[in-house]
């Protein structure tokens, strides 16, 4: 008879109690935790970005002085890059629609990538457009959503915007 009890008692399992705490107590820690990392995925791809941009301009400055020109170009969603200046016809330096000589995303490689690069035209005072030979905007529009950040961009003159919520609130969070 003593051996049943102590049997039945080193059987004994958890109770429903304390299997709802354990729950609650993962749930509360993974509410915490969640959010967190989530926001420093998106703090590291900014990062990321801010640093192909960077990479980008110094590439196109690199590019003006051998050529006398900047290179504008528009990136499709697959990764496609399209030279859009002057025109793709006579594009600056030989560059045509399908030979843009720039890394068009920001990451390893265009699969695991979470920014699609462009470069553009400058807008001037007064909402004018400047040329292309003048000035150029690098922008980098993320692949999956950042609402606070929106896009990350920065012109051959040193400028730097974005177009995400915090562009006005918080503008720090895009370039510290």
């Amino acid at each position: 008879m003593k051996y049943e009890m102590m049997k039945n008692q080193s059987q004994r399992g958890f109770t429903l109690l304390e299997l709802m705490i354990v729950v609650a107590v993962i749930g509360i820690l993974a509410a915490v935790a969640y959010p967190s990392y989530t926001e420093s995925v998106l703090k590291g791809r900014r990062a990321q970005a801010r640093s192909a941009i960077a990479e980008l301009l110094q590439q196109q400055e690199r590019y003006m002085t051998q050529r006398n020109c900047y290179v504008g170009f528009t990136t499709s969603s697959s990764g496609v890059a399209t030279a859009s200046a002057p025109s793709p016809s006579t594009a600056c330096g030989g560059v045509t629609a399908s030979s843009v000589p720039f890394k068009t995303f920001a990451g390893d490689n265009l699969a695991s990538a979470s920014y699609l690069l462009s470069a553009q035209t400058c807008s001037g005072s007064g909402g004018t457009t400047l040329s292309i030979a003048s000035c150029v905007k690098v922008v980098a529009t993320p692949i999956k959503s950042d609402p606070k950040a929106g896009n990350l961009e920065m012109t051959s003159s040193g400028a730097k915007t974005c177009t995400g919520t915090a562009s006005s609130s918080n503008p720090r969070l895009c370039w510290p």
